[in-house]
């Protein structure tokens, strides 16, 4: 695909300049600005496939439609950049700050999350998932010890929407980011 600027026209707004660098990146640093996002290398190049995006919004939907083509190999993809909640990866300010809601959990709430969370992964084979951004620790909480008696099959629905969100807040951090990052 062409990496040139979208056009505006008359009620189409400009894209922000977070999305103009973005979408005028070359491939690579578009693709590891990507890989922040996503894991999934398919939902990356499906998102990538599509530049130019005149809006964040458009830039959502292509993520949305990818989000929703991915197979169970690509959702696992997905999942393993996404460290358990109340653990988050160290040094990596992103992570950090999405599970901010632990930070000041008791130590007894770290516990029971450390526990549900070694629970759920060993029922369905991977980290619990959740858009953990705006969440209490007890929340989180008790979103595991609902989602815990899931089968497979609708979890990785679950998952597959919880990422969706997670995607648009980090494409949201993209398409706003003042300064020379992609």
């Amino acid at each position: 695909m062409s990496s040139s600027s979208p056009r505006s026209t008359g009620d189409t707004p400009e894209p922000t300049p977070g999305l103009t660098r973005f979408n005028t990146a070359d491939d690579t640093t578009a693709r590891a600005a990507l890989h922040e996002v996503c894991a999934s290398r398919s939902w990356a190049g499906k998102v990538l496939a599509q530049r130019p995006y005149a809006t964040t919004d458009a830039l959502f939907t292509a993520s949305d439609a990818a989000m929703a083509e991915l197979t169970a190999e690509d959702l696992a993809e997905a999942m393993a950049g996404h460290p358990p909640i109340g653990r988050p990866k160290p040094g990596d300010p992103t992570s950090h700050r999405e599970q901010s809601g632990m930070s000041g959990a008791s130590e007894a709430l770290k516990a029971e999350m450390l526990e549900l969370n070694l629970a759920y992964q060993d029922k369905f084979g991977h980290v619990f998932l959740i858009c953990a951004s705006g969440r209490t620790g007890e929340q989180m909480r008790d979103a595991v010890r609902n989602r815990i008696d899931n089968t497979p099959e609708q979890e990785r629905e679950i998952v597959r929407g919880e990422l969706g969100k997670i995607n648009r807040i980090r494409l949201t951090r993209i398409a706003h980011a003042e300064g020379d990052a992609a």
